[in-house]
C-alpha cells in the first residue's frame, strides 16, 4: 500500500514563535513525519516576495533549519530541505505561470491584503507578491503531495492549486496529482499577549507580545507578566468576551494537555488571581521550549551536521521531484536536452 505523502513549510520571515511550534511544529514532529511520506522545506524563495535584507533571509533560513531539527524533525524518518536548493520548484513555477490567469492571481485575499499594506507603507508592490501563489502551487505538485495540511488563511491557495493542476492536466495530459487541503486536529491558536486580537506572527513589528523560541528564560516570564488580561474579577474562560486572559488559558491548556475551561475553573475556585495564572503559564512556556533552545545551542555548534542534513535532504526532494517537472516540460511541447 503506497503511503500517504505530505508537504509543510515555513517560511523565514522572521524568528519562529511560540504559536508556530504550537500550531505547527510540534504536530509535525509528534505525528505527521511518522504518519505519512513527509516532506518539510524552508521556504526562502517565499520571503523575496517583500522588501527583505538578504544576509537576514540567510541567517533565518539557517535557523528555521536548526529549529526544526530541534523541534523533532528526524532526517532519518522525513525529508527536511531548503527550497532553493530544489531547482525544480522554479522550474514548475514558470510553467505554472503559463496556465494561471491574471484574474485568479488577483483575486487571493493574500495578495489583496499585503499589497494594500505595502502601498500604505509608500512601497512598491513586486510582481512576486502576485505570483507567489503559482510558486507555492509548484511546491506542493512536485512532490505529488496527497495532502497539504494548512490553515484556514491558505485552504485558498490548495484551492489554486488544484485548479491549475486539473486545468494543467486537460490541456496537456495527466501530469499531477490532485492535492487535497487538510485541517490538522485543533491546534493551540495563540495570540499576541499585547493584542489577543490577532495571532502571534513571526514578521511583526512590534515584539513585546511575541515569544520566540528561542528567549531566554527572564525574557518569556516578563513577556508573559505583562500580557494584557482585563479589568473583571476571577478568572474564566471566554474567549469571546476576555481574549485576554482566554489566550493565556490556551497556551497553559497547550503546555500541559489540559482543558483550558477546566484550569479556569480550577484557578477560580481556588482564588487565585491572574498574576497566579501567569506565572504558571511562563513557567510551563518556559519548560516546554527547554529543551528546543538546548537542542538548537547543540546544532547551531556543529552547523557542519545541518548542512549536511540539508544536502542530503535537498538529493532525496530533487529524486523526488525531478520526474515530474521534467515529465511536464516535456507533455507542454519542449525539447528536451540532447
Amino acid at each position: 500500500m503506497t503511503r500517504t505523502r505530505t508537504l509543510s513549510g515555513v517560511k523565514p520571515t522572521g524568528h519562529l514563535t511560540l504559536g508556530n511550534y504550537l500550531g505547527a511544529l510540534r504536530r509535525w514532529a509528534e505525528e505527521d513525519q511518522h504518519r505519512a511520506e513527509s516532506l518539510f522545506f524552508v521556504a526562502d524563495l517565499h520571503a523575496l516576495t517583500v522588501e527583505h535584507d538578504p544576509a537576514r533571509v540567510r541567517r533565518l533560513s539557517r535557523q528555521a533549519a536548526g529549529l526544526l531539527l530541534a523541534t523533532g524533525l528526524d532526517p532519518r524518518v522525513c525529508t527536511l530541505f531548503v527550497q532553493s536548493h530544489v531547482d525544480e520548484h522554479a522550474r514548475l513555477s514558470y510553467l505554472l505561470g503559463c496556465v494561471a490567469t491574471d484574474g485568479e492571481m488577483r483575486r487571493m485575499i493574500q495578495y489583496k491584503e499585503k499589497s494594500a499594506r505595502a502601498q500604505a507603507a509608500g512601497q512598491s508592490v513586486r510582481l512576486s507578491l502576485l505570483t507567489y501563489p503559482v510558486l507555492m502551487a509548484a511546491d506542493i505538485l512536485a512532490y505529488g503531495a496527497d495532502e497539504v495540511p494548512v490553515g484556514e488563511d491558505q485552504t485558498q491557495h490548495v484551492e489554486l492549486t488544484r485548479d491549475l493542476a486539473e486545468r494543467f492536466n486537460q490541456r496537456y495530459g495527466q501530469a499531477f496529482v490532485i492535492p487535497r487541503a487538510t485541517r490538522p486536529a485543533a491546534a493551540a491558536r495563540v495570540m499576541d499577549l499585547q493584542d489577543p486580537s490577532t495571532k502571534m506572527g513571526k514578521s511583526h513589528g512590534a515584539t513585546a507580545g511575541i515569544v520566540y523560541l528561542l528567549d531566554e528564560p527572564d525574557v518569556v516570564t516578563k513577556k508573559v507578566m505583562r500580557a494584557v488580561t482585563d479589568s473583571e474579577a476571577g478568572v474564566t474562560y471566554d474567549r469571546e468576551a476576555r481574549p485576554g486572559l482566554a489566550n493565556l488559558l490556551e497556551i497553559l491548556a497547550a503546555c500541559t494537555g489540559k482543558e483550558a475551561a477546566a484550569l479556569a475553573a480550577g484557578y477560580d475556585a481556588a482564588g487565585a488571581g491572574f498574576g497566579v495564572l501567569k506565572k504558571d503559564v511562563a513557567e510551563a512556556v518556559v519548560e516546554l521550549l527547554r529543551p528546543v533552545r538546548a537542542r538548537h545551542a547543540e546544532l547551531s555548534a556543529d552547523p557542519g551536521y545541518v548542512d549536511g542534513v540539508l544536502r542530503e535532504g535537498a538529493a532525496r526532494a530533487r529524486a523526488v521531484a525531478r520526474p515530474t517537472v521534467d515529465a511536464a516540460y516535456r507533455a507542454v511541447g519542449l525539447l528536451p536536452p540532447a
